[in-house]
């Protein structure tokens, strides 16, 4: 089975209109990305930004007529508009199958290695965590991750207890405890993201040494090491909580904030920790530090 995509770049003031005019075409679906690489970061709880520039990109049944497609396009839009429009053939794949082909085994620092389903590291006494992309809200191959699971390979995790706060797939609290942490607690809002990390902590047989828990009932538990891969806003209003959450001595790493925001960020965390020099990966940054006592 095949599908036709329709593509139109515009300005963000126009683009709900055509959001709206594909729906009424018949589209399936409709998504708006970017078309001109400018990142929009954190919105405001309700806040709905888009782009100056937006593609607007609608997926339509394989049996539309692409002339017919293009001709209500025209007649519905103004030519400055229309004239942009590209409409492309997409032939059905196994997408999961072709996802896993672009997915292929990491290493991150000396031991860690995050390998999809059958895939063998490329090393002998390999830590190996095994992830399924059917859940997967991270995987290793995005720099905050990366810099996260690089810095878990170089802890002494041996029988400590390790807090991943806002878990997505699990990846981080499932490396700790393959790297020898005695128990993690993965920590989200999302119920997908618990649902996978549970999954994940199951494929690796570590389930058994992990706690999930919703973020809005989060347990009055205290750990070792606490790991939080989120956004540089959410790890500011967090502080207080991850602070009381920390024992100390404990070690945290925060990531998902950029090389603009570390500043901020670290500022924020200076009271109750003894922060670490940042450590960069493209344009984001880890932030590590130990609790003071």
């Amino acid at each position: 089975m095949s599908w036709l995509q329709a593509h139109l770049t515009t300005d963000k003031e126009r683009a709900a209109l055509i959001e709206l005019l594909f729906e009424n075409l018949g589209a399936l679906s409709v998504t708006l990305g970017d078309a001109a690489d400018e990142p929009l970061l954190e919105p405001k709880p309700g806040e709905s930004h888009l782009w100056r520039q937006t593609r607007v990109t609608g997926l339509f049944s394989g049996e539309t007529d692409p002339d017919h497609l293009r001709s209500a396009i025209n007649q519905a839009l103004n030519e400055e508009i229309s004239h942009c429009l590209e409409l492309e053939i997409l032939e059905d794949q196994a997408w999961e199958r072709a996802w896993l082909d672009a997915f292929h085994p990491m290493q991150f620092g000396r031991r860690l290695w995050v390998c999809p389903n059958g895939q063998p590291p490329g090393a002998d006494n390999a830590v190996v965590v095994e992830l399924d992309p059917g859940l997967a809200f991270g995987t290793g191959t995005h720099p905050t991750t990366a810099l996260c699971l690089r810095w878990l390979d170089g802890q002494d995790l041996n029988g400590k207890t390790v807090i991943d706060f806002g878990c997505g797939s699990g990846i981080l609290a499932v490396a700790a405890l393959l790297l020898g942490a005695k128990r993690a607690i993965a920590i989200d809002h999302d119920p997908q993201a618990l649902e996978a990390t549970l999954a994940n902590a199951e494929k690796n047989r570590v389930a058994d040494r992990l706690m999930i828990h919703d973020s809005n009932q989060a347990p009055a538990v205290h750990c070792d090491i606490l790991l939080a891969n989120i956004l540089a806003g959410t790890l500011i209003e967090l502080e207080p909580l991850l602070s009381e959450l920390a024992v100390p001595g404990c070690l945290i790493a925060l990531s998902g904030i950029l090389k603009n925001q570390a500043e901020d960020v670290r500022n924020s965390y200076s009271h109750h920790f003894a922060m670490q020099p940042p450590e960069l990966m493209e344009e984001w940054v880890l932030l590590t530090g130990k609790r003071k006592p």
